[in-house]
């Protein structure tokens, strides 16, 4: 498969709300899956291809292995599908940042669905270790937004 090509697909998929992604050509066949942020590819072809720096060559993870992977902390998860903004409004301080302590029911984000803004409180008092969406991200019902230890 051609560089530009697997490239212009990698970059979709991290851009998208999909997670796994496998195109078969007569070339051969690429398997590409998004796991916490940067896509993986798997391609199955006759030569290895040089992958974007983005991207690394999938290996197999021994299930022992595959829960060390999972992050450590309380995911505070979205409780509907829409649009994940960190602040009030355009240039406005965020509500907060990564080593911030919250209490549990203060305002952590706003989702804007149906052009309503619902404030999100956090469901656990703690301190922030990630934020998993990006400002202006489609986000879905469940989808972890941040990580509270």
């Amino acid at each position: 498969m051609d560089l530009r090509k697997l490239k212009t697909l990698i970059d979709l998929v991290s851009e998208s709300n999909v997670s796994e992604l496998e195109i078969t050509e007569a070339e051969g066949k690429v398997r590409i899956v998004k796991s916490s942020g940067a896509p993986l590819v798997m391609q199955q072809a006759a030569a290895p291809i040089a992958l974007a720096p983005q991207a690394t060559a999938l290996s197999a993870v021994p299930a022992a292995d595959a829960a060390a992977l999972v992050p450590a902390g309380h995911a505070v998860k979205s409780p509907m599908v829409g649009t994940f903004y960190r602040s009030a409004s355009p240039g406005a301080k965020a509500y907060v940042e990564v080593g911030s302590v919250i209490r549990e029911g203060e305002t952590i984000c706003i989702i804007e669905a149906m052009k309503i803004l619902n404030e999100i409180e956090a469901d656990k008092s703690g301190t922030v270790t990630k934020i998993l969406s990006e400002n202006g991200q489609a986000v879905e019902y469940g989808q972890p937004l941040f990580l509270i230890e």
